[in-house]
């Protein structure tokens, strides 16, 4: 019962301080114009994700006072550095090497702190001992399933909307290991992200920004180190609940280097930038993800009670459907493509 009214109340907290947020930077002008690469048409305000900073960040640090203040208080002095950042940069656009400088200091220090996973479980081969190499792969994790998340904030209700259905997992999962500091961790940013989507969901009236995206993406990569003794199973898992935005970013990321395109500038390469321009609505591709995220958890807890059946559907069958999703965007993209010449021929004649 503690629980859920303390879900209820963090919702409700959310709602109404994404609601301040959407008014000061209306106030300030902190708007997000449309360009030739928006998915939006008018301008919108931008840093919604304070409000879930600002929650999450309050009960990491109460919840610290009774956990433990080690795990606790570096979980929450990275969170609020790589905030700062995201949000300097909502306000007056920062060099990406200054965000990735600072996310690497933070990254360091977390190391530094809680250590590095040391063994890795992959589905269908069992676990791989990484040994000091660990110590470089938690380290690109961090730093990149940060900027990850960032990335895939481009339609209204992605980023809250994989944030709520992530979370959801990871309460479930820190139950399990009987860990209440990433299980409130969890609670608040699971309650903080339905909050936030009252105001986020398409139409959206105000945007995450980097502040929040941020800060999200850092803490889903750092609660597998929070959440048990850098054990395989936890990587695995922690990796599984974010798998729709780790395959879109990296394939993305992956294909552009390969193009020799500038992986800095602004494109609409991602699956979800392709499928609407294949013409699917905002909310249906985010209805999408999330329960694409869902679908990881079900399959984690499978995974977790020995079910044989989950290691290949995991290994095989996400891939599969990632695959055929980029083919069905293609598709359609090809064939809009295609009318195109018609309809202007036909507005010629007319």
């Amino acid at each position: 019962m503690t629980t859920v009214l303390s879900f209820i109340l963090l919702a409700i907290l959310s709602y109404l301080s994404v609601y301040w947020v959407r008014r000061y930077a209306e106030q300030r002008e902190l708007l997000d114009h449309p360009n030739e690469r928006s998915s939006h048409k008018v301008p919108t305000p931008r840093g919604g994700g304070l409000a879930i900073v600002i929650l999450v960040t309050g009960v990491s640090l109460w919840s610290a006072l009774e956990t433990g203040l080690d795990r606790g208080l570096i979980y929450t002095v990275g969170g609020v550095i790589v905030a700062w950042l995201g949000w300097r940069d909502d306000l007056h656009s920062l060099s990406p090497w200054i965000r990735f400088a600072g996310q690497g200091i933070v990254a360091a220090i977390f190391i530094f702190g809680l250590g590095y996973f040391k063994v890795v479980t992959i589905p269908m081969f069992g676990e791989l001992h990484l040994g000091v190499v660990g110590i470089v792969i938690t380290f690109l994790w961090i730093i990149g399933l940060t900027n990850a998340y960032n990335f895939m904030d481009g339609i209204d209700g992605m980023a809250g909307g994989v944030a709520l259905s992530a979370g959801l997992g990871w309460m479930w999962l820190a139950s399990n290991m009987h860990n209440a500091f990433a299980f409130r961790v969890a609670l608040a940013i699971t309650a903080s992200s339905l909050g936030f989507l009252g105001h986020n969901w398409s139409p959206a009236k105000i945007f995450m920004g980097d502040v929040g995206s941020t800060f999200l993406g850092y803490s889903f990569a750092v609660l597998p180190l929070i959440a048990s003794t850098h054990g395989g199973d936890a990587l695995m898992l922690g990796t599984l609940l974010m798998w729709t935005i780790i395959m879109d970013a990296g394939v993305t990321f992956i294909g552009r280097l390969i193009k020799r395109e500038n992986v800095f500038a602004a494109h609409r390469s991602h699956l979800y930038q392709r499928l609407v321009t294949a013409g699917y609505k905002h909310k249906t591709i985010s209805l999408l993800y999330i329960l694409l995220t869902f679908l990881a958890g079900i399959l984690s807890y499978i995974w977790s009670q020995g079910n044989q059946i989950a290691p290949p559907l995991i290994f095989l069958g996400l891939p599969l459907v990632w695959l055929l999703l980029s083919v069905r965007a293609a598709r359609l993209r090809r064939t809009l493509l295609e009318s195109k010449p018609l309809i202007s021929s036909r507005e010629k004649q007319v």
